[in-house]
């Protein structure tokens, strides 16, 4: 799955914190979202599980998408 597109994820976009962190969920809203994991369209550098970006909900790319996930 790495570097195909930039994942939407729900978490609102914050910069981490210093000290570590367990799945840190950033604000409770703020105006961009987090993408992770990179694109085909910005290069080999950026085509990691470990990137992270940001972009407003309602924009779009072809670089973009997301994932369905479920919860039991």
């Amino acid at each position: 799955m790495s570097g195909n597109v930039w994942e939407w994820c729900w978490d609102w976009s914050n910069p981490y914190p210093i000290e570590a962190q367990v799945n840190p969920i950033g604000p409770e809203s703020d105006s961009n979202r987090v993408l992770r994991g990179g694109s085909w369209f910005y290069g080999a550098e950026f085509c990691r599980v470990a990137d992270r970006s940001y972009g407003s909900p309602g924009y779009r790319f072809v670089s973009h998408g997301f994932r369905l996930s479920r919860t039991l």
